[in-house]
């Protein structure tokens, strides 16, 4: 671009960068040889074309019904699916919240004074809901809505780097959080508010942005006794802020478990209508394709993010809603949810199968029990970043990995470690993971080792 040309653009946007899945996706489209271990893509075998196929089908085939959604839905999004969503999200939490109370009866059989019932249900209420293009852009208008240029948003170390992508768009100061193989490291986060606090900047602090459930990157779930004493960490700093600090949940990868019991989310919590806004999707496990994502939030920032919605878009496309809604009514997104958990448990076996026999001892890497990757860590010493000559090595091979410094913020308190690698299986098949590994495990013993 040229200066003059550049000279003509806002602050906005001479300031956004690209972001990195945009040269991670061109350089994988680019190469069709290139094995991508990076792109979070979803499978494509488990696609459901045929059944949504029968859905616009079934859905297009009434008249009345096929008009009524080609045409435009509300800014907010359609009751119907709001309703369908805000149930299932109940009906989660109870279930989980159960489990979780029984799992803590004492020697006498006594249950935990919290059950499945004690939920508050106006935490779920649909009126608090907005359907939206994606829960990416959820995020955004949260950020548009509750941040000025230089306000400041805490975030894990490392995080989703999208996200990074928004805030380094909009000017967001992130400061990072220590991640614990159970979820946010408590002590990180209460030295980082107190650090703000005694600097002055807490009145700049808006939210803690978590991603709760099998995070992107490390596929690390955070407790859910970490998520409720974080909540209470905020509200216990918000005199010093002079405003409400709200802690977003970003629950994308929740309905890719394929191990272990769920958690419940941060809605089951006393208090979560006021502070918690929730972020979810049916892209990850429905359709990438089709692109509706749902949040839940106090009614004061949800207004603000509807009249922001309404200058976006005015409403989410209302027929992928509408195939959305009718797949949870006829029982196809359940069934789907239920083969694609067990098709990502089986590729899942298979990236960490080919890690061990694969790559040196020097090495290690979290095993996931849901979503759609596996962190790694080459030895301490080790560049992995995009500018390396091992990322070349690698790409030489034939092979793509999303470097792992992407995924934190540039928060001057710590140097980001330059040793890490976010992989995926999601999208590649199982032989191409086999080989995609085996190139990768080859450049790591050129550069530091076989063992």
């Amino acid at each position: 671009m040229s200066s003059s040309s550049k000279s003509a653009l806002s602050a906005l946007g001479r300031r956004s960068d690209a972001p990195p899945i945009t040269w991670l996706m061109i350089l994988a489209l680019s190469r069709p040889k290139l094995i991508s271990l990076a792109a979070g893509f979803t499978d494509q075998e488990t696609l459901p074309n045929t059944e949504t196929l029968s859905l616009l089908t079934d859905i297009l085939g009434d008249s009345k019904r096929g008009k009524a959604a080609l045409q435009y839905g509300t800014t907010q999004g359609d009751p119907v699916l709001r309703e369908l969503t805000s149930l299932r999200l109940l009906q989660q939490d109870q279930a989980a919240v159960a489990r979780w109370a029984e799992s803590r009866c004492d020697s006498a059989g006594n249950r935990s004074a919290v059950s499945a019932t004690s939920l508050d249900v106006s935490a779920y209420a649909p009126e608090r809901m907005i359907l939206t293009h994606g829960s990416q852009q959820l995020l955004y208008l949260t950020c548009e809505a509750l941040c000025d240029e230089g306000d400041i948003v805490l975030v894990e170390d490392p995080t989703y780097f999208v996200f990074l992508g928004i805030a380094q768009s909009r000017a967001i100061d992130c400061r990072g959080v220590k991640l614990d193989p159970d979820g946010l490291d408590l002590d990180s986060l209460e030295a980082q508010l107190e650090r703000l606090k005694k600097s002055g900047e807490i009145k700049k602090l808006k939210f803690l942005y978590l991603v709760s459930y099998y995070q992107n990157p490390s596929s690390v779930t955070t407790s859910r006794a970490k998520k409720a004493a974080a909540l209470k960490l905020l509200r216990r700093y918000e005199r010093a802020a002079g405003h409400p600090i709200y802690l977003l949940e970003d629950a994308a990868y929740r309905e890719l478990r394929f191990e272990g019991d769920d958690v419940p989310s941060l809605l089951a919590e006393p208090g979560a209508a006021e502070r918690v806004i929730y972020a979810g999707t049916y892209s990850k496990p429905f359709a990438t394709g089709i692109r509706v994502g749902f949040g839940l939030m106090p009614e004061a920032l949800q207004t603000v993010c509807l009249r922001l919605k309404g200058n976006h878009d005015f409403g989410t496309a209302n027929l992928l809603q509408q195939i959305v809604a009718r797949s949870i009514q006829t029982g196809i997104y359940a069934k789907h949810v239920a083969m694609l958990r067990k098709r990502y448990a089986d590729k899942a076996a298979v990236i960490l199968h080919a890690l061990e026999e694969n790559l040196p001892s020097s090495c290690s890497w979290l095993k996931p029990n849901g979503g759609l990757y596996v962190w790694t860590a080459l030895p301490k010493h080790a560049k992995a970043g995009q500018k390396g000559k091992f990322f070349q090595a690698a790409l030489d091979a034939e092979v793509l990995y999303v470097p792992g410094e992407v995924c934190y913020a540039e928060d001057k308190s710590r140097p980001r470690p330059a040793n890490e690698m976010r992989l995926t299986f999601g999208g590649a098949s199982e032989d191409a993971i086999r080989e995609g590994v085996r190139r990768l495990g080859k450049a790591v013993g050129k550069f530091y080792g076989k063992s």
